[in-house]
């Protein structure tokens, strides 16, 4: 996930940084939504981005997923089976976009409702399919129809008497390392890029696994942070396990 962000960074040519944030709010009942959101704020304030900027773009809008898909059925059934399946995956997500050229502005996320923590498993590709997805001027622009892009990194999500757990795992290794392999001419320019975890639970917080982890006052809210670069590399390293007090 998020590869094809990365060409934006080799755009740039500077040490400008990109953030990504990782928020969820849990309810008693273990219901609670999702937002994965990646903000490139900074690289369009300082020109990482000519080929948009030169584009006078200027677009604030949620495409509601569920809806997206029916508009765009037609158009959708001429992808391979594997491209229409993740397209169902996102069918519950929401994704709000936000760019303008003139602001430096240049943000979007994901988010979803979930009435159980698994729901959210396919949030992170999402992400990845929301550049997929920029709205259009004109609106009777069908779905491009591209090669099958590799789903990379997956995350699984749980929450089970009163202990949440963030697995992250590599699907396929091979272009996995193709893409590490990739990024390295870009690392110097990436370095002050992060993808920050931020979770707000109903009950204050016990224990977690993370040392490095950072708490909320009321204990009830978690923060994690990594450069992004190392966690593409290992996604181990926001492997996290948080207990709950009774």
């Amino acid at each position: 996930m998020i590869q094809k962000l990365l060409f934006l960074f080799v755009l740039a040519f500077i040490a400008t940084s990109c953030q990504f944030t990782e928020t969820m709010v849990m309810n008693e009942d273990g219901s609670g939504t999702m937002t994965v959101e990646a903000n490139m704020n900074e690289m369009m304030a300082f020109g990482g981005a000519p080929v948009i900027d030169s584009m006078k773009v200027k677009i604030d809008t949620i495409v509601y997923m569920k809806q997206f898909l029916e508009e765009k059925k037609d158009s959708i059934s001429r992808l391979s089976a594997t491209e229409q399946a993740k397209l169902k995956k996102l069918e519950n997500f929401n994704i709000h976009i936000n760019m303008n050229s003139e602001t430096s502005e240049m943000v979007y996320d994901i988010s979803t409702k979930f009435k159980n923590i698994s729901e959210a498993n396919d949030i992170l590709n999402g992400l990845e399919q929301a550049s997929n997805l920029m709205p259009n001027p004109d609106p009777n622009t069908e779905i491009k129809k591209e090669e099958d892009s590799p789903e990379i990194i997956g995350v699984n999500y749980s929450f089970k008497k009163g202990v949440f757990k963030r697995d992250a795992y590599i699907k396929d290794k091979i272009i996995h390392q193709q893409q590490v392999d990739s990024m390295k001419q870009a690392e110097a320019f990436m370095g002050g890029s992060n993808y920050t975890l931020n979770y707000t639970f109903p009950k204050k917080i016990k224990k977690t696994s993370n040392p490095d982890a950072t708490f909320s006052e009321d204990k009830k809210t978690i923060r994690v942070q990594t450069p992004f670069i190392e966690y593409f590399k290992n996604p181990d390293l926001l492997d996290l396990e948080v207990e709950l007090e009774n």
